[in-house]
């Protein structure tokens, strides 16, 4: 059993992934909104953000209609919300505050600094004046975190437990994203000469840029965005950053690195989810249903969490 040194590092590598993840998921809902749209089809987007992060119970016990304006509020300024962009990054700083010694001078400076310009910026009203820009300075906030750990911690036990923290926030976030979007795309719009409508192509490119993968679709495809393609490409793309497969590539991996005489069950189980997604092909899940295909994948990887947390990270029963 590890120290609660792991626990708070795991947690904190989670909280900031998910803020990064937020600010993803909401930049390109923006994006996208700015499409021609009916009013009930952009209340309907903003309830699938809601969806996707398990958030509508809790928004809907503060307030009383669905809008862009309080969705935005709700999930980045709201400190009631535990999933906000303000919450995971308080929780992240508090995290990294209970093993201030453990981490490198840089490594705290970074998260401290984070914490500090947050307040001035949402102060000032930047959020509101360019909510693009605020979204981009949380994902380089994020990178910034992500950066100085790889780059000045001892690869040790706690490092790890940093990685795995990241690893699984991501897998979760990319697979929540992806389900939201492919049950909401777009049908119809103005053909184009390559047989692609405009409104998939902002639909499908949005969905891209928001991991940072629309230049890779290009390198790796080099033709129009199809949904199969961009499912193939975030689900079982190894040499893709944010893909469910390079994320259980290295949750395997570190889960090898921090083995212990009672890790094989988790081993076993994340070994098992890396394996079914480096043989499977992308027609088959398709057929079978990518909806079921991603609920099932959420479940399971949840269950990986909970399970390492309760093999490394909370005392055994």
């Amino acid at each position: 059993m590890l120290s609660r040194t792991a626990d708070h590092l795991f947690w904190m590598a989670r909280y900031m992934e998910r803020a990064e993840n937020t600010a993803r998921m909401l930049d390109v809902h923006v994006q996208t909104a700015l499409l021609p749209q009916s009013d009930d089809g952009a209340r309907r987007g903003w309830e699938g953000l809601l969806r996707i992060s398990e958030l509508m119970p809790a928004y809907d016990a503060q307030y009383r209609e669905i809008s862009a304006r309080d969705v935005l509020h709700f999930m980045v300024r709201d400190e009631r919300n535990p999933s906000s962009i303000v919450s995971c990054l308080r929780a992240a700083r508090e995290n990294a505050r209970a093993v201030r010694g453990v981490l490198t001078t840089e490594l705290w400076e970074a998260h401290n600094q984070t914490w500090l310009e947050l307040q001035r910026v949402l102060a000032s009203g930047a959020f509101e004046r360019d909510p693009g820009e605020f979204f981009e300075w949380v994902k380089f906030r994020s990178h910034v975190s992500r950066g100085v750990a790889y780059g000045t911690m001892l690869q040790d036990e706690a490092f790890h437990f940093l990685r795995l923290g990241t690893f699984l926030e991501r897998a979760d976030n990319t697979a929540r994203m992806l389900d939201v979007k492919f049950h909401g795309a777009p049908a119809g719009g103005v053909v184009d000469g390559s047989g692609e409508t405009t409104t998939d192509f902002y639909h499908w490119s949005s969905i891209l840029r928001s991991v940072s993968a629309f230049e890779i679709y290009r390198k790796i495809y080099r033709s129009v965005i199809t949904p199969e393609r961009v499912a193939e490409l975030l689900i079982l793309r190894p040499d893709m950053p944010r893909s469910l497969a390079a994320c259980m590539e290295e949750v395997v991996r570190n889960l090898e690195a921090v083995r212990n005489d009672h890790s094989a069950e988790a081993q076993r189980h994340a070994g098992r989810l890396r394996a079914e997604l480096r043989f499977a092909r992308i027609d088959e899940i398709l057929a079978h249903g990518l909806h079921a295909f991603l609920t099932q994948f959420l479940e399971r990887v949840n269950a990986l969490g909970t399970r390492i947390s309760q093999t490394y990270l909370l005392p055994v029963a």
